[in-house]
């Protein structure tokens, strides 16, 4: 098979799809492997140790898209590579079609295979191409929120561990998954005063197990979240709901509860965001202020440590990838249940339930 590998164009995407060790995997095995100039530079890697390992190195993105029967990437195709796919193109990618109806009808119109990341659900009902990034932008969403809780970035001129004599700032992260617990452990390191929420009284007794005992739990509910923005510094929303729009956890008019600075960071918004405020922001323009409260709702927020993402994000794709390029997508998915929970689009059609009731089809 020949796999094709573009450069991210997003703004400030810097990861690829692909490490050098990834691509050795795929030629090793008889496969063509079609890099775009200069695509790994921001992660790393250098045009010169892809070609080490046998890939061929494209002069354009759209020499990658003309020639590849399936498109390997990090994030959704933007408008710009729209008219470059072709329909039975097997595009492997994060999509988050929910939150995105362009993208949708353009992808259905384009006739390709979309496999999205994201969705692949292994039957514990892990989603094990979506953890490496979760637990990046989960221990980065605590160090963005710490950094825009600095007076000159629009926050409260809070110090997030506090220092001895001064009480800590406090942070409330919503939803206790991999996000959710990858910014408990960061924000309990750096010594604040952490509650974590969710609606699982199992997760819970877990977590107060497992975290450390500056993190506390709560059961997540309106009253309950309602009672804590008050005195709240930090608030992060990790909520998933696979494929689907994430709930509005906070509303418009809770921001009246929490004082003026307090940040929020909002890691679902690829999936529509768990703040009713939220709305994308980039990484060149992260933040923006409603009612004197600060969002940060970056959607793409490991693209800001692209080689530890990428790194992380090839072990964890690549055996999906080899299995793609070895069978083709129908035969793998065939063999791999999980696998063929990610086939968001095929051929025209929606093929992922919550997808479909998002947008009706």
């Amino acid at each position: 098979m020949i796999i094709g590998v573009p450069k991210e164009i997003k703004n400030n995407e810097n990861r690829v799809g692909m490490t050098p060790a990834g691509v050795a995997e795929l030629v090793k095995r008889g496969h063509t492997v079609l890099i775009q100039a200069t695509a790994g530079s921001n992660s790393g890697f250098t045009d010169e140790a892809y070609q080490a390992v046998g890939a061929h190195i494209v002069p354009t993105i759209e020499e990658v898209y003309a020639r590849a029967e399936m498109i390997v990437k990090v994030k959704e195709p933007i408008h710009p590579e729209y008219p470059l796919i072709r329909p039975g193109q097997v595009v492997f990618t994060y999509f988050h079609f929910a939150a995105d109806r362009e993208l949708t009808e353009a992808m259905l119109a384009s006739g390709a295979i979309c496999i999205a990341y994201e969705t692949v659900e292994l039957p514990d009902r892990s989603l094990p191409l979506l953890v490496p990034m979760s637990e990046v932008a989960g221990r980065m969403s605590v160090q963005e929120g710490a950094r825009f809780l600095e007076k000159p970035q629009g926050g409260k001129g809070k110090l997030l561990g506090g220092v001895p004599g001064v009480r800590p700032a406090r942070v409330l992260i919503l939803g206790g998954g991999v996000v959710g617990t990858n910014a408990a452990q960061m924000a309990a390191g750096m010594g604040a005063e952490v509650m974590i929420c969710d609606i699982n009284l199992a997760r819970l007794r877990y977590l107060s197990e497992v975290l450390p005992k500056n993190v506390k739990t709560l059961y997540s509910s309106t009253h309950n979240i309602r009672m804590e923005l008050p005195t709240i510094d930090l608030v992060i929303g990790s909520v998933l709901i696979p494929g689907d729009k994430a709930p509005h956890l906070i509303t418009r008019d809770m921001l009246s509860l929490m004082q003026p600075g307090t940040v929020l960071v909002d890691v679902a918004i690829d999936q529509g965001g768990c703040f009713e405020t939220s709305h994308p922001t980039t990484h060149s323009e992260p933040t923006y202020l409603v009612d004197g409260i600060v969002h940060y709702a970056v959607a793409n927020i490991p693209g800001a440590v692209p080689f530890t993402s990428t790194m992380a994000l090839t072990n964890a794709t690549l055996p999906y990838t080899l299995a793609l390029a070895d069978k083709g997508w129908q035969k793998a998915c065939q063999d791999d249940k999980a696998l063929a929970l990610g086939v968001n689009i095929a051929a025209g059609k929606v093929t992922y339930k919550a997808v479909a009731d998002v947008f009706g089809y």
